[in-house]
């Protein structure tokens, strides 16, 4: 008996394991029966209890009408009877944008040649100079400690240099008057920017982010277009958008701000068919400077002036912010960064119907369009911020790590510091190579909705590690504000990115597995749509084929990651070679047990899942990691196999597949059923865990690449402002790392001779004097040292402030 019940599990785990349809299947299963009939008589029994299971159960799945009658009908009715109807701002949420990658990490068998084969991320050459111009002149125009801590803005001739050069018009097309910058290209010079100074690149980056120019562009009337886009490229108009308020933040539908359909007068017209609004907005990026100000409202129509209907939904309008009834408020200081953000209100505030953003014909639609248009802004600015960060950081913390000695030692050298240089280098390449596979398909046409939302959480919170890193390894250098301090603002302004477009406690715990699963998974999101289909027997039809769909589905991804565990997927097809073969395997085997685990999720804890944040969560951080592997393997081949970068792509790869590794282990760990997450770990991980994360060799040599120059230096800080003047707050590192490398052999004499005794003096003026006249060093040596340790004391000194105020002493 338990011969032929091998037989049987082995040959429908080899028939779903190769994702072979039913009638296939039972067939081969038929057919593997018979032949075994014939080796004697002895097995007849088990074959007789084999045959009455396959009959039994396979072959009435493979009769429609008898699936339908006994289990897709009952099952379709106990849903529609049990699930909550899926409210308008869900649905809308879940229409907006595109799925792309994410779909095939659920699909357990992600087809890599769809990111392979999209083109290298490149700059136009329009884009790169405009980058080595304008940008690079206005990065030297930028003082950060001035702007921030004296005169509380930007300079006037950085706000003119900023509309004179169009910053503010790099997503506008070139028929209005724009730029028309692709994702990298607005990305690139966000990034840039936002190392001399964020709020700079706040300013710049609002603009061409969610806001009244993207709106316009995908929904507004010709007139609207005609009329503000060529303003809003030269800078005539300074655009803001109203989305949040005192009692919405992330719950944009519980906004208390109303807009009644009414007629009025306007511009010395009577009887103009209007809206009068009431609002009161706060956190308004550019709201105390703004010219026209974009305004999200709840729309209602109660005589029917427009429509049947009385509650027509959220509204977007376009408004000129001098207009009566309109406070523009005050100003809002975000963690001492003095970008312009402010409150707003309106009072009885009447705006002719034809502000509304698209006209009549986008009442009541501005929930979906603001989705639509926020997962393009996610998926481009903040990520630029923080990758921006990560360059910035890795580049002049690892200089300050060079030249900065302790017991004569760069402590760049000491094992504590290495560690926290390697997460600082190897997060930095993680973010990088996301931001470049996100912009691609973006600039491809892609709208992806969920990636836009895992690039935006994990990079945000990357930077936040990074910058805290880089705190550690500065010290009082990193603490003690003034002019000199390019890292303490950064540190200051965290919180800005982790809270905006998107709180990340909500974008982790609620949207990216609870909108990805959905709309990202094969099955589900049709067999919803059929339970929700007015017809009943077309609802039957689709939701008996999605149903039994989904059920192989399933066990065909059992099969595959208990397989996939028992051998390592080492057997896997998978492109390139070596380690970039082994890491597409296991992707490879990462997708399979992620969408074994997620419809385990869905089918045991059902509805409850969306209240089971903690285990969304962790589903999220999963899928945002294997989502890392597959941009660091693209950014690894792009840019040519470089073996100077393999430590990199070894680290970032060892450390995402280390944590997926370790989120499912917590779901499966706190699944609320424990037996079957005992289960599921025996099928996920039947050996062992197969990773351990990053080791100290390849952080040892990542840390490296951040102490010397070398080309993976340079690949590594790509398009940020460089400089080596010492009187910049980074180029005196600069500065200083290429005169302490220049002087690196003659230190090495002078030092070997003060350790041996022949140079006692303690003042090192006079040592190095001694030291060329017991000829140890030369002249030129000596010009060498001298340079260096002024550069280097230059580098490593602090700002001084008098009692009474914050001017450098």
């Amino acid at each position: 008996m338990l011969t032929w019940l091998l037989i049987f599990i082995v040959t429908i785990g080899t028939a779903a394991y190769l994702r072979l349809p039913q009638v296939i299947w039972s067939g081969a299963l038929g057919i593997v029966l018979f032949l075994f009939s014939f080796s004697g008589m002895a097995g007849l029994a088990s074959l007789v209890i084999i045959w009455a299971i396959f009959f039994a159960v396979i072959v009435p799945l493979n009769l429609p009408h008898i699936r339908q009658k006994y289990i897709s009908e009952p099952l379709l009715e106990f849903m529609r009877s049990s699930m909550p109807a899926i409210s308008k701002t869900e649905q809308e949420a879940l229409d907006a944008g595109k799925t792309w990658w994410e779909v095939d990490l659920f699909s357990g068998k992600p087809d890599y040649s769809k990111i392979r084969d999209l083109p290298p991320s490149k700059l136009s050459v329009e884009e790169q100079a405009f980058l080595d111009g304008p940008v690079e002149e206005l990065c030297g125009m930028l003082d950060d400690w001035q702007i921030n801590q004296v005169d509380y803005d930007l300079p006037k001739p950085v706000w003119k240099f900023l509309k004179d050069n169009q910053f503010f018009a790099m997503i506008i097309p070139k028929a209005y008057g724009g730029l028309e910058f692709s994702a990298l290209g607005h990305s690139t010079v966000v990034m840039k920017i936002a190392g001399r100074s964020i709020t700079a690149a706040v300013t710049v980056m609002v603009p061409n982010s969610l806001g009244p120019g993207e709106l316009l562009m995908h929904y507004g009337t010709e007139k609207q277009k005609d009329y503000y886009l060529p303003r809003l490229s030269s800078g005539k108009e300074i655009p803001c958008f109203g989305l949040t308020g005192p009692e919405n933040g992330s719950d944009a539908g519980a906004m208390p701000d109303t807009g009644v359909v009414c007629h009025g007068t306007f511009d010395g017209k009577e009887n103009v068919l209007g809206i009068r609004l009431n609002w009161e907005k706060r956190y308004i990026t550019l709201g105390p400077v703004a010219t026209v100000l974009g305004l999200a409202f709840k729309l209602y129509d109660p005589d029917h002036l427009i429509g049947e209907d009385k509650d027509i939904g959220i509204t977007l309008a376009l408004i000129k912010t001098d207009i009566e009834g309109i406070d523009i408020g005050k100003r809002h200081f975000t963690s001492n960064h003095m970008f312009m953000n402010g409150p707003n209100r309106g009072k009885d505030v009447f705006i002719p119907m034809e502000w509304v953003i698209g006209g009549q014909e986008y009442v009541g639609q501005g929930w979906m369009m603001l989705m639509n248009c926020l997962s393009e802004g996610r998926a481009v600015s903040l990520p630029a911020l923080s990758t921006g960060a990560g360059k910035y950081i890795s580049r002049y913390t690892g200089a300050y790590s060079r030249i900065r000695k302790q017991f004569k030692i760069p402590i760049g050298y000491f094992e504590g510091v290495e560690e926290a240089l390697a997460d600082i280098a190897g997060n930095t390449y993680i973010m990088n190579a996301m931001r470049e596979l996100t912009l691609t398909g973006l600039d491809q046409g892609e709208v992806p909705s969920v990636i836009s939302g895992i690039v935006k959480y994990q990079m945000t919170e990357r930077m936040r590690k990074v910058i805290n890193l880089a705190m550690d390894v500065h010290g009082g250098h990193g603490i003690c504000m003034g002019p000199k301090n390019f890292l303490g603002r950064a540190y200051q302004g965290i919180p800005i990115s982790i809270t905006v477009e998107g709180a990340n406690i909500l974008t982790r715990s609620m949207i990216v597995f609870g909108q990805g699963a959905l709309r990202s998974h094969p099955y589900l999101l049709k067999e919803i749509e059929a339970v929700n289909h007015s017809d009943h027997d077309t609802s039957i039809n689709l939701f008996d084929d999605a149903l039994f769909g989904h059920i192989g589905f399933i066990i065909s991804n059992f099969f595959r990651s208990l397989w996939l565990g028992l051998s390592g997927a080492r057997f896997v097809s998978a492109p390139g070679k070596g380690k970039v073969r082994r890491y597409y395997q296991q992707l490879t085997r990462m997708s399979s047990c992620f969408a074994l685990l997620s419809d385990t999720c869905v089918l045991i804890l059902g509805g409850s899942l969306k209240r089971k944040e903690k285990i969304s969560g962790r589903l999220a951080d999963a899928l945002s990691n294997m989502y890392i592997v597959t941009a660091v393997l693209k950014h690894y081949e792009d840019q040519g196999y470089k073996n100077n970068d393999l430590p990199l792509l070894e680290w970032a790869c060892e450390d995402s597949l280390y944590n997926v590794q370790e989120a499912m282990k917590a779901v499966m760990r706190n699944f609320p059923v424990p037996v079957i997450g005992k289960i599921l770990n025996l099928v996920i991980f039947p050996l062992t865990k197969p990773y351990g994360g990053a080791n100290d060799k390849m952080g040892h040599k990542i840390a490296r690449l951040l102490l010397d120059p070398s080309s993976a230096r340079d690949r590594l800080t790509k398009d940020i402002y460089f400089t080596d003047e010492p009187d910049d707050a980074v180029g005196r590192l600069e500065h200083a790392l290429k005169l302490v490398l220049d002087a690196e052999d003659a230190e090495r004499k002078f030092r070997d001779a003060i350790r041996i005794g022949l140079i006692t003096s303690q003042d090192y003026n006079q040592a190095v004097a001694d030291a060329i006249s017991q000829s140890i060093i030369d002249q030129a040596e000596a010009d060498k040292i001298l340079a260096a340790h002024e550069a280097t004391i230059n580098a490593v000194s602090v700002d001084e402030f008098s009692h009474k105020g914050w001017k450098p002493q």
